[in-house]
């Protein structure tokens, strides 16, 4: 013993002893697991098909005490749970309960999160089940907080990281992605996360959070769904300086650097996923998103659909048609100007007239005031359009007194910029400068910025300042709100009542491009949806309860005009889109297993 011992000190390793006699205590340390073997090279086995131990780590089957007994016994389960057997109904109630113990949205946030690694079924049928309640939490306006603190609560990887350090091997990276069959991705490059600005790599909630909604609002498989974050380093000094910080840790590349980049990262997915994948941009800033959006010939989906659906069902309560009413915008990125040509779009189809005619009912301010064709030559082309002949004007306020607009709606990112002077001013205009075919005045108020932070103003703001008249929707949720005795409840202007119903109606019809007319059959069909009931209470979009029915409404509009312009694929056509849309839709309730 002394003669081992003493040769060990000298500098034998225990590796050159026998592992059977010496490692794990007489146990062969096959995965490379004792202080030992730490320098040994380990091969990372795992099981093809998922059973027992690895069958309960796997979210897209795991099931938790709902595994019937027979399934215990055919999967190896036996004593790897505890005796009870649940059904999904009564998990769901137990964690709800638990849910709604937390008092802060980012514990939630957490929780939902750690659901969804855990066992993905019981995630959505969670979402499905209470969407009013976590929508929120799974996304506007938690998901914002979540971005920011994106590298304290990152667990595992949700989707895939392509930074500058994948240059030229794009391909390679989509093929780790353990699924084949991917119809909708959504990519951000974090510079412009909601209104908070350049989060770099912790951008990656928002795809996360988009294809969620995909899933549980508009019924796409969560296996053919991949969210992905570009990394291309991060110009915020914090993140920079953070520790914990999970990106590249170097200023923004840009130019040709960037543009390579996002054009391998294009060309890779359609390679390796087909010419019919869906893919969405998510909060690129505003020099960047529109080169992209030419160069990739999709549109703006979701947020431009879903603000002309609510303006189109409000002429049920402001009176007039579209064409009569003057629209006003604070904000004129890629936000403002979609709406407004969505809008107009709208208009030029109603009335006939040509698109450069109706645009000029819609100003648009910026950072430097109205929009008018005197600054022509220093706005950015995207800007141009909206260049209406008008003297020069400095503010909003000054803008709302000179154009007196029936509609003001704000995507500026900028907090309460809708101060109690503008919102009066818009009231007044209303009341003093409406045609006849109005019933009242009754200005129309949306305040689209998120998180709530950065929202124009509130509901409580609108409802007060307006003495009760407004119409009033926002980006994010407002609690209704009492005025003079009588209870006002605002709609939220979200832009999950279309993306998710959009994207299903193309995965159904096989759409091989985005075009207009799809964007407005999807406003056209949410406007459809807002009951007499929901009037009655001042909304202009319906109840988020209902979001299945209306997403597959939405989906059966959008692959009716995908066929009407020849644009679909998948033939023959189903003689009832909606009842198609609505079989195809992912159902989160557990399956029984072989």
């Amino acid at each position: 013993m002394e003669s081992t011992m003493k040769e060990m000190r000298d500098g034998v390793s225990v590796l050159d002893l026998d592992p059977k006699s010496t490692v794990g205590g007489g146990v062969e340390d096959v995965y490379g697991e004792d202080r030992a073997t730490e320098d040994q090279l380990v091969t990372p086995w795992t099981f093809s098909v998922a059973s027992g131990y690895s069958l309960l780590r796997d979210p897209q089957h795991n099931k938790g005490l709902a595994f019937t007994q027979n399934e215990r016994d055919s999967h190896y389960l036996r004593g790897l749970l505890p005796p009870a057997v649940v059904n999904q109904e009564l998990q769901e109630r137990k964690l709800m309960n638990s849910i709604r113990q937390y008092q802060v949205p980012l514990q939630k946030y957490v929780a939902m999160m750690d659901l969804q690694e855990r066992n993905q079924r019981l995630f959505y049928k969670l979402l499905v089940d209470n969407v009013e309640e976590l929508l929120p939490v799974v996304y506007t306006p938690t998901v914002g907080e979540a971005c920011q603190k994106y590298g304290s609560i990152f667990r595992r990887p949700q989707g895939l990281y392509i930074s500058l350090n994948e240059k030229g091997k794009i391909l390679e990276v989509l093929k780790n992605w353990p699924e084949r069959s991917i119809q909708v991705i959504v990519v951000t490059d974090g510079e412009r996360i909601l209104g908070l600005g350049d989060l770099g790599c912790q951008g990656m909630g928002i795809p996360v959070g988009k294809l969620a909604l995909y899933t549980a609002l508009g019924g796409l498989r969560p296996s053919s769904c991949l969210p992905v974050t570009i990394d291309v380093g991060t110009n915020n000094e914090e993140l920079l300086n953070n520790e914990f910080y999970i990106g590249l840790r170097q200023r923004r590349a840009t130019g040709k650097e960037y543009s390579e980049l996002l054009h391998e990262f294009m060309t890779a997915v359609k390679q390796n996923y087909g010419e019919k994948v869906l893919v969405q941009f998510e909060d690129f800033a505003n020099h960047n998103a529109f080169d992209l959006l030419a160069k990739y010939g999709t549109t703006h989906l979701g947020t431009a659909s879903v603000v002309l659906a609510g303006v189109v069902a409000a002429l049920n309560l402001i009176g007039g048609s579209l064409n009569e009413h003057k629209f006003l915008f604070l904000g004129a990125g890629e936000a403002g100007t979609g709406i407004a040509e969505l809008i107009a779009l709208e208009v030029s189809k109603r009335t006939k007239v040509p698109l450069e005619e109706t645009r000029k009912k819609i100003w648009l301010v910026d950072s430097k005031g109205l929009i008018v064709s005197s600054r022509k030559d220093s706005l950015q082309h995207f800007k141009q359009p909206w260049a209406h002949e008008h003297e020069p004007v400095k503010d909003l306020l000054s803008a709302v007194k000179a154009i007196k607009p029936t509609v003001l709606i704000g995507s500026s990112g900028v907090g309460r910029t809708f101060t109690k002077e503008v919102i009066e001013a818009v009231s007044s205009y209303n009341e003093v400068s409406l045609p006849p075919v109005f019933p009242s005045p009754k200005p129309l108020i949306l305040a689209l910025s998120n998180p709530t932070s950065q929202s124009e103003c509130t509901a409580e703001e609108a409802y007060t300042w307006s003495e009760g008249r407004a119409i009033f929707a926002s980006g994010s949720p407002f609690d209704p709100f009492e005025y003079n005795g009588k209870v006002y409840v605002s709609g939220q202007a979200n832009n999950a009542y279309i993306f998710p119903g959009f994207g299903l109606g193309l995965v159904i019809s096989g759409a091989i491009r985005v075009h207009d007319d799809m964007l407005l059959a999807a406003s056209e069909a949410l406007a459809g949806q807002v009951s007499k009931e929901n009037y009655d209470m001042g909304l202009i979009y319906p109840p988020f309860s209902n979001i299945r029915k209306i997403s597959a409404q939405i989906a059966a509009s959008v692959a009716a005009k995908a066929y009407e312009l020849g644009l679909a694929t998948r033939l023959p056509r189903p003689a009832d889109l909606f009842k198609y849309a609505e079989s195809c839709m992912y159902t989160p309730n557990y399956r029984s297993y072989r």
